[in-house]
């Protein structure tokens, strides 16, 4: 038992028989999913959001509220400023952390003109962020995808002129599916720029049901982002962007641990075929996934499974839910050898990023 109202260390889910110092290949390791804050677009957007509309949030008891509130103080310092976070990556192993803002810093609920406003702010900070330290931080981005035409415009202000790797989104606009036609336009743009798409949830939209012992997050994130991809593949848009760098971050939700129900689904019923020309599970090994699962068996099936030229590594640093192994996590995995610890410990996401290391 904790003796406090969260803490933020190793996880719980396995034995440490892996330590990731020891273990951790002599190429570049990489964090490919970890958050800032960037204050001056929250103190912007802060009054026009309501939190009624955002599911995690809005979906919590008294108990998650307040320890909520006490996490926003405890990692404060980490989420805009560099020096204990180079302290922590340090003692991870970690070499290069990709950096997106937190995921309420995605403003699709808000007003978009304010909305638009925030997220120059959000994306200038980023890549201010990152320029403290070029050779430890790289940068995703947000944008107004509640106004795609403009999404495409600041994709390409994100991608060309402050030279950040890509963008995170949510996996809903406030509500609206992603695999809504609307959005096909931003998709299309960035799977022409390369950009690297991290896809994230913030809670389960219907989450009447998950208030109490956070389950928003702990159950909602990883079925919404379940959900996310069940839409994107089955409306054709992952077959119709075949390029497209998209990362479902948790290991892509539990979706990835129970894919053969789709393909059956696909066989069995027209009503869940679309327009699918191939099995489902062919779109969804085009898909990304971080290695935020926290124990060796779930990573082993993923590894097996999708095949480890798609599995990058993650933290979700500095949250409470964060893996602070991440390295023993990969090189915990049985049989994992020195080849593969290096690909998934960094030059996969190397790769995907387009870095010179």
């Amino acid at each position: 038992m904790i003796d406090t109202k969260n803490r933020y260390g190793r996880t719980a889910a396995r034995n440490h028989d892996a330590d990731g110092l020891a273990r951790r290949p002599s190429s570049t390791t990489i964090d490919i999913h970890a958050h800032i804050v960037v204050p001056q677009a929250a103190k912007l957007a802060g009054p026009h959001v309501d939190l009624s509309r955002v599911p995690l949030a809005h979906f919590a008891d008294s108990l998650t509220k307040e320890i909520n509130a006490q996490q926003e103080k405890d990692v404060a310092e980490v989420m805009t400023t560099i020096d204990r976070r180079l302290f922590d990556l340090d003692k991870m192993g970690i070499d290069i952390q990709v950096v997106a803002p937190a995921p309420p810093q995605c403003y699709y609920a808000v007003d978009p003109k304010i909305a638009e406003q925030a997220h120059k702010l959000a994306n200038d900070g980023v890549a201010e962020y990152c320029a403290r330290r070029p050779d430890r931080f790289v940068g995703l981005g947000v944008v107004t995808l509640q106004e795609p035409e403009l999404a495409v415009r600041e994709l390409d202000y994100v991608m060309k002129d402050l030279k950040l790797k890509g963008v995170e989104i949510l996996t809903n606009v406030d509500g609206q599916e992603l695999s809504d036609p609307k959005f096909r336009p931003f998709f299309a743009r960035a799977e022409q720029l390369g950009a690297f798409i991290m896809m994230h949830p913030n809670g389960f939209t219907h989450g009447d049901r998950l208030t109490h012992f956070y389950f928003n997050n702990v159950l909602g994130n990883p079925l919404e982002t379940t959900l996310a991809l069940h839409n994107l593949i089955f409306s054709g848009t992952l077959a119709r962007f075949p390029d497209l760098k998209l990362m479902a971050v948790h290991g892509g939700g539990y979706l990835p641990g129970y894919s053969g129900r789709i393909d059956h689904a696909w066989g069995a019923r027209k009503d869940s075929q679309g327009e699918l020309l191939l099995p489902p599970t062919t779109y969804l090994r085009q898909v990304y996934l971080d290695t935020v699962v926290f124990s060796y068996h779930q990573l082993a099936y993923l590894i097996d499974v999708f095949g480890p030229d798609r599995i990058v590594m993650g933290t979700d640093y500095p949250f409470d839910m964060a893996e602070y192994n991440p390295i023993g996590h990969v090189a915990g995995v049985h049989g994992m050898d020195e080849t593969t610890l290096a690909q998934i410990a960094g030059g996969n996401a190397a790769r995907v990023l387009g870095l010179d290391v």
